[in-house]
């Protein structure tokens, strides 16, 4: 080879070494640049990925310009020619303008906290929060970012992703990201105890709230549904909703028990593996009982097998009633997934005369119409083909399926079925269907859950799902945590009064548990249900042991949204409230403000939750623990308020269990003063 051509090669392979350090940037390089000034490369459709369904088609060619031009301004002038086409046409095949090509080439994963690039620590362990929320092993339609429930979406579109990373990377303690339903408004000057981040999700004006409103500005790109912990960046995979879901078996059980027996042998049947997660097989394992579990998305099914949620996959009914007896017969615990429509398995049950102990449903009705809940008859590639272009028509289908699922529902319950409302909207939708779910006074014939057990035993006893996240992402730590959570519920059971003790017992039990059951998807996190005594001396030994070392990395401290005091919704956390107050939102308003000036990391209220946009305010925080006095000051006062503030409603709308633990609050701390009712006399009322 001649000196010249030697030259021109060498000179190309140095050019191409300098190109390929451009694109392979480093992890933190890539956050750091936001959205780039260069053109990414265009993304290609993956269809191995869950993707959202198409949403409907809502805007007016003049709507339909707006949403362009609110998209290409997160972006330079010179690049507005070049996407300005790929949005038509996202908008044109998604009903929505994600901005695909800004997707990053990089793994999004919990990863620990020192890999984030930050000044702050407390932003860093936000970007491992929405990080791990948008995990492949966690969100539910990751190229949408959406987390779960259908349309829980952390973000809007790419752009907001890349921007609001930027942001989390740049900010100091003193100052504070406002996020508007997604979108990263920007940085304002703060100081060290204000929240690093203020997240509102679906703000409307309360005459904007309608269903049809979402699908409108949710394509202009001007709001979202944060569904109740997806876009406040606290979700941590299907254990979130296990813990919950088990208690609730649990005391189902008990409430069918005739002589104190267990759950052995006995028939739960739901339906949901995809939306809200597939907890509810894993629960029923812990449980104890057979658990059937109806899913009509394929990959949703193979993706909780894949990951143990459920033991078994059936897709032919005969099979499944064979494989039922059997189970019965021998008294097994397992859990099996029926790949198909649950109406189905409700008909044939009752077809068959087989007795279902307890009935429940968890797929997203609260999202009846873009994907929540799929009607029998129709095939899964049908109903989205349907919900997208014929949405009039998909509507009925849904009426008509939830009519038939409900009259097989009554035939089972008289058959000796106990069937509860899982706060998913069932009763609510299945009402609006004319379905035969009203008794002749107007009310519902089957209780929400949170009237018969989550309200009336937990609750109203300031138990709710208390949550961490481990941000060195060790599994020693979580281990660590596990055992100090133990041992301090353990210490607390010793002096508890009577009417607690079976709820310390079964959170003792689960905590112990826990690490037995891989219960991880994603970060290593852990939830239990505990009062506000428990969340606070288990933050304080968390907080000791990371001080001394014991414990590697910060932690990150949360709830579920669905709470004693983050959420008013008629329809399930606040459906056992009967003073008329269960439609006020002041509750969740005063949560969010009231855990913003005691200390919390991050504070988010969203219009929407469980049971669907318009229904329901969800009130949450974060808080990061680092070992020091300041975070022993914040947790203290900021987890008091956080539950107190719900016992204090549910007091005054005169709930037993609830005076009963509000005045227990008082005696333990002087300082808190809260009104109490006084009882009338029914008789007077005659």
């Amino acid at each position: 080879m001649d000196t010249a051509v030697k030259t021109l090669v060498n000179t190309a392979h140095t050019v191409s070494i300098k190109n390929e350090n451009k694109i392979r940037m480093t992890f933190k390089e890539e956050v750091l640049q936001g959205i780039p000034d260069t053109l990414p490369n265009t993304k290609p459709y993956d269809p191995e990925i869950n993707h959202a369904p198409k949403r409907k088609e809502i805007l007016s060619p003049k709507e339909e310009k707006l949403a362009l031009k609110n998209a290409l301004r997160y972006f330079p002038a010179k690049h507005h020619s070049t996407l300005l086409p790929e949005f038509k046409q996202e908008l044109k095949d998604f009903g929505r303008i994600y901005m695909y090509r800004f997707r990053p080439d990089y793994k999004i994963t919990s990863r620990s906290i020192e890999e984030f690039p930050h000044q702050s620590k407390q932003a860093a362990g936000i970007m491992l929060m929405l990080s791990n929320n948008l995990d492949y092993a966690v969100a539910q339609h990751p190229h949408e970012l959406i987390t779960y429930g259908g349309n829980g979406a952390v973000f809007q579109n790419w752009a907001q992703y890349l921007l609001t990373m930027q942001y989390l990377a740049q900010m100091t303690d003193e100052q504070t990201l406002a996020m508007y339903s997604g979108h990263p408004m920007g940085l304002f000057p703060s100081h060290k105890d204000a929240p690093r981040v203020v997240v509102t999700n679906g703000m409307m004006i309360p005459n904007y709230s309608k269903p049809d409103d979402w699908e409108k500005f949710n394509a202009l790109g001007v709001t979202q549904y944060g569904q109740m912990t997806a876009g406040s960046f606290m979700y941590i995979g299907p254990q979130g909703i296990v813990h919950g879901t088990t208690i609730t078996v649990l005391n189902a059980g008990r409430m069918i028990s005739e002589n104190g027996e267990g759950l052995e042998g006995k028939i739960f049947l739901t339906a949901g593996l995809g939306g809200m997660s597939g907890a509810q097989p894993k629960a029923g394992n812990i449980a104890g009982c057979i658990t059937i579990c109806a899913e009509v998305n394929e990959k949703a099914t193979h993706t909780r097998h894949s990951q143990g949620w459920v033991d078994e996959v059936i897709d032919n009914l005969d099979d499944l009633m064979s494989r039922v007896r059997l189970a019965k017969a021998n008294k097994e615990v397992v859990s099996i997934a029926y790949q198909g429509n649950v109406v189905e398995v409700w008909e044939r049950f009752a077809e068959e005369g087989i007795k279902v102990d307890l009935g429940s449903d968890q797929t997203s009705l609260h999202n009846p119409w873009a994907g929540g809940y799929y009607p029998v008859g129709l095939s899964f590639e049908e109903s989205n083909n349907m919900m997208a272009n014929h949405p009039e028509q998909f509507k009925e289908h849904i009426q008509e399926s939830l009519r038939r699922h409900v009259a097989a529902v009554n035939k089972c319950v008289s058959n000796g079925t106990y069937f509860f409302d899982y706060g998913n909207a069932f009763l609510l939708e299945a009402s609006r269907a004319k379905a035969d779910i009203l008794k002749e006074d107007g009310d519902f014939k089957y209780p929400s859950y949170v009237q018969d057990i989550m309200g009336p035993m937990c609750f109203d006893y300031g138990f709710g799902p208390f949550r961490w996240v481990c941000s060195s992402n060790d599994p020693k730590d979580l281990a660590t945590t596990d055992r100090i959570a133990a041992d301090v519920l353990t210490e607390i059971k010793a002096h508890s009064p009577e009417e607690i003790q079976q709820q310390m017992e079964d959170n003792i039990r689960w905590i112990k548990a826990a690490g037995e059951n891989k219960m991880v998807v994603g970060s290593q996190a852990r939830i239990l249900y505990a009062d506000a005594e428990g969340r606070m001396k288990i933050a304080e030994a968390f907080n000791k042991a990371i001080a001394s070392g014991e414990i590697s990395a910060p932690i990150i401290l949360g709830r579920d949204h669905h709470d004693v005091s983050g959420t008013d919704s008629p329809y399930r956390e606040t459906s056992n409230i009967y003073d008329g107050s269960q439609f006020t939102a002041d509750m969740a308003v005063q949560n969010f403000v009231g855990d913003g000036f005691r200390g919390a990391t991050w504070i988010s209220l969203h219009n929407g939750g469980g049971v669907g946009w318009g229904e329901v305010m969800n009130g949450g925080f974060g808080m990061l623990l680092d070992g020091s006095d300041d975070s022993d000051r914040r947790l203290k006062m900021m987890l008091h308020w956080d539950v107190n503030n719900g016992i204090a409603r549910r007091s005054w709308a005169r709930n037993e269990p609830a005076i009963f633990a509000i005045k227990r609050a008082m005696e333990q701390e002087p300082r808190l003063k809260v009104t109490l009712p006084n009882i009338v006399d029914e008789g007077l009322l005659d």
